[in-house]
């Protein structure tokens, strides 16, 4: 009987230690299955809409050169009595055109970076990314006076370098959700009913103001009007990012080789 109880008690005893042991390590992979999430969560991350239940939009667009475009859009913003929309400058356009840009800011609309030289920062080592968009911050910063904290990449490229690299020089990069393809030149109705369809609350749209647009000055008026009278509101990147938390992104491979505009 005596030993009946002692090999009981050995077993008792083992059972425990094997119950210790297993808790233990439920705890460890816990403790690191949360530790992953939280730091994936604070990864940095590109915007491409807003999730709201308000009707806002953002219209933004990219220059990186010439000479012709920008004023007539500009026009057509100042008529329809639109002060809510993003310009991302590049820096050597920026630095070329005073004139026009000075007419931004005097506009009131908001002023992002479209960074330094046009090419696909992916491509770029570390030190180089970090260059390009110090370089067109302290250009944009010296013809605007203002201090830009969005980030449109050349072509939309990045990878998870450009974002962390973008994120310690206290850039939010800004990609889209609604392509207006303005700069395919495939239309007015084309671009007017691409944007159309595909707008929605919290989206942000991408039209351009180079000289490769050759259409946009026509599309937009009747963008503007037939998005009104859908109940939007337009208001700027910033305006649009305090509603809420960011939407979820797609993966950040999916960005590189965009088309060259």
């Amino acid at each position: 009987m005596n030993y009946f109880y002692v090999m009981n008690g050995k077993k008792l005893k083992q059972a425990l230690i094997i119950t210790v042991a297993v808790l233990f390590a439920i705890g460890i992979i816990y403790s690191e299955r949360e530790n992953v999430s939280v730091f994936s969560q604070y990864e940095p991350a590109a915007v491409y809409s807003i999730p709201t239940e308000r009707k806002l939009i953002a219209l933004t667009f990219d220059i990186s050169w010439g000479d012709t475009r920008t004023e007539p859009i500009l026009q057509i913003l100042e008529n329809k009595g639109i002060r809510n929309a993003t310009f991302f400058l590049s820096s050597p356009w920026t630095k070329s055109h005073p004139d026009t840009v000075n007419k931004i800011v005097k506009g009131g609309w908001e002023i992002g970076s479209h960074g330094h030289k046009h090419v696909n920062y992916s491509s770029l080592n570390d030190d180089e990314i970090r260059a390009q968009i110090k370089t067109a911050h302290q250009i944009i910063q010296e013809v605007t006076g203002t201090n830009p904290n969005l980030l449109r990449l050349p072509n939309g490229d990045f990878d998870k370098r450009v974002l962390r690299i973008a994120n310690e020089l206290r850039y939010t990069v800004i990609q889209w959700d609604t392509d207006s393809q303005d700069w395919m030149n495939k239309g007015v109705d084309t671009i007017v009913n691409r944007v159309l369809s595909k707008a929605h609350p919290g989206d942000i749209v991408l039209f351009h103001a180079s000289d490769s647009v050759k259409q946009t000055h026509e599309a937009l008026p009747v963008i503007i009007d037939k998005l009104r009278e859908k109940g939007y509101e337009f208001v700027t990147v910033s305006q649009l990012m305090k509603q809420t938390k960011v939407s979820n992104q797609p993966p950040v491979e999916d960005q590189t080789m965009k088309p060259v505009r």
